[in-house]
């Protein structure tokens, strides 16, 4: 069941596309909505950091007129939040908080059920451009599912989810199903790419059919082999049709940060439909 939805403000062209996503999926379960813009106070004093005692005051009026940009550009994205939400008629939130994004994402997503994020989600307003790994650890460190948008919107009928027997792809079918944010009269498939045939393909498919025949649907399932998963799961997505991928999500900790794993990122980074996705 959904009650809160969290949506993360930034100034990419999908977070319309999010809030979009979210005023649907509010109107199917009567749920609140929240919009979340951040102001990253970490960014603002690295950029605007001085080279010594003679810079300090430069410094400062930087970080000032920094952190007066940010503030209005997340002032903005509220607004535009608010008349979106207003419009649809519903229970709404708005919130500017200032910290590292990540982490404000991570702790107002304690208190919520699902997060609706951008595909690569810049919160350093001032400089919108700047690359982050924002969603690498939002993924990595939150608790509930996240829908990562696309940059246009389609009403979801059609749901393929991939499975490769891992407990990633378990939990996020587990919750998408417990969730059931765009209702249940929808199409499902499933999808298990292995290098070869196997005994363990065939059974992982036989567990996500019971599950999802238990649960009220009739899902297709589709056996395939490739060693290059995303692709091939791409690729299904855009033969079948369909209008969301459900997929359990890796990342990895390096000596620079968190990262997604290949195939998540792969997956994300080339889908053009929105990824229902849990860790």
């Amino acid at each position: 069941m959904i009650k809160r939805i969290l949506v993360a403000l930034d100034s990419d062209s999908d977070t319309p596309v999010a809030i979009r996503y979210a005023i649907d999926i509010a109107h199917r379960t009567d749920a609140r909505v929240t919009g979340l813009a951040v102001v990253d106070m970490d960014a603002i004093e690295s950029s605007s950091r001085g080279g010594g005692i003679g810079s300090m005051y430069y410094a400062e009026k930087l970080r000032d007129r920094l952190t007066a940009e940010t503030r209005e550009k997340a002032r903005s994205l509220i607004n535009l939040f608010e008349h979106e939400v207003d419009k649809a008629g519903l229970k709404h939130v708005e919130t500017v908080e200032e910290g590292v994004p990540f982490q404000r994402i991570v702790e107002d997503m304690k208190y919520h059920d699902i997060l609706l994020i951008g595909k690569d989600p810049h919160f350093f307003y001032a400089h919108p451009k700047k690359e982050t790994d924002t969603l690498a650890r939002v993924i990595e460190k939150t608790i509930g599912p996240s829908i990562i948008v696309p940059e246009s919107y389609r009403e979801v009928r059609r749901v393929l989810f991939a499975t490769d027997g891992g407990a990633p792809s378990a939990r996020a079918l587990r919750r998408f199903i417990h969730l059931n944010p765009f209702g249940g009269d929808i199409e499902m498939f499933v999808i298990n790419v292995q290098e070869s045939a196997s005994v363990e393909s065939e059974l992982y498919l036989e567990l996500a059919r019971g599950y999802l025949e238990d649960h009220g649907f009739s899902p297709t399932v589709i056996s395939m082999q490739d060693k290059h998963v995303a692709k091939r799961v791409l690729e299904e997505a855009e033969t079948r049709n369909v209008d969301l991928i459900v997929s359990g999500a890796k990342t990895s900790s390096a000596f620079r940060g968190i990262h997604l794993g290949k195939s998540t990122e792969e997956l994300i980074m080339g889908s053009t439909i929105p990824l229902f996705i849990d860790h």
